[in-house]
């Protein structure tokens, strides 16, 4: 065990810190062993089976070409849970969790109604599906292949979300509210950001659900806000993860369609990352 520790820790030295390494080490043990930090520490003497080096040397080959653990294993970490993703899925974030656990903050009443657009793995539906009192949670994508890891995450977790298949940017506004809360992490990256990004990120995630032209970068956020005005109910929520870089334009997009009590929200890296609006009692 000792030594496929150092083994891991040479490998990957060129180009991770050491906390990611520490990081990743904890990940693997976790996944292929069941081990927990202690665990590690305490199997330190311990031989590991031909197989489990395998596995363990398949990973760093596949680490070194910088694909994100997480497609790597198939499993990511979000609010408690372990959703499965796949390279058509979005890899949930820590920022994200944040957005969620603000919802479930602000929202106490039970048998709300929520949408989340855009919901590639699941993360946020399943999430507030788990989090709020009696609530209906529907969620639609554009992909197809990620409705269907985000069916089998709400399967495995035994939660119950409707889910379906549309495009946000052709959806027609409904006749009557049909929701409390509705919640969206669009694409929000302009294309002359690609160069400031990661390759883990730019290599291996859906560009799709990342992308936004450098003309349009509020493209999501307009279209989701006209449908929410006729979706909410009055006095109903609106949230979204937003582009650091447009919070202004953001903020006077929704103050431009009627919407009240709107909030620009830091996440934990001091980043305007959120928005919270409300549609008014009398609309």
């Amino acid at each position: 065990m000792k030594q496929t520790l150092q083994h891991i820790k040479d490998t990957l030295s060129p180009i991770f810190s050491q906390g990611e390494i520490n990081s990743l080490i904890k990940i693997i043990f976790e996944n292929l062993k069941g081990y927990s930090q202690v665990d590690i520490i305490m199997h330190g003497d311990d031989e590991l089976s031909d197989y489990i080096k395998g596995k363990v040397q398949s990973i760093l080959t596949r680490l070194l070409n910088h694909e994100p653990i997480q497609y790597i294993l198939g499993d990511a970490y979000f609010q408690g849970m372990h959703l499965k993703v796949t390279p058509h899925t979005l890899i949930p974030r820590p920022e994200t969790e944040q957005l969620v656990d603000i919802i479930v903050e602000e929202n106490h009443a039970s048998d709300l109604r929520v949408l989340d657009i855009g919901t590639g793995s699941g993360a946020i539906a399943i999430a507030l599906a788990r989090a709020l009192r009696f609530a209906q949670v529907d969620a639609i994508d554009i992909s197809a292949e990620a409705l269907s890891v985000a069916r089998q995450n709400a399967k495995t977790l035994k939660t119950r979300v409707n889910f379906a298949l549309k495009d946000i940017l052709a959806e027609p506004a409904p006749s009557a509210p049909l929701y409390d809360i509705i919640v969206s992490n669009p694409p929000y990256i302009t294309e002359k950001e690609r160069h400031d990004m990661e390759a883990n990120v730019l290599d291996y995630e859906p560009h799709t659900a990342l992308f936004v032209p450098d003309n349009d970068p509020l493209l999501f956020y307009r279209a989701i806000t006209l449908y929410a005005k006729s979706a909410l109910a009055p006095g109903g929520r609106l949230y979204f993860e937003i582009n650091q870089n447009f919070s202004k334009e953001t903020e006077q997009l929704l103050d431009n369609n009627g919407f009240t009590n709107i909030a620009v929200i830091k996440d934990m890296y001091a980043n305007d990352r959120f928005v919270s609006a409300t549609k008014p009692l009398d609309k």
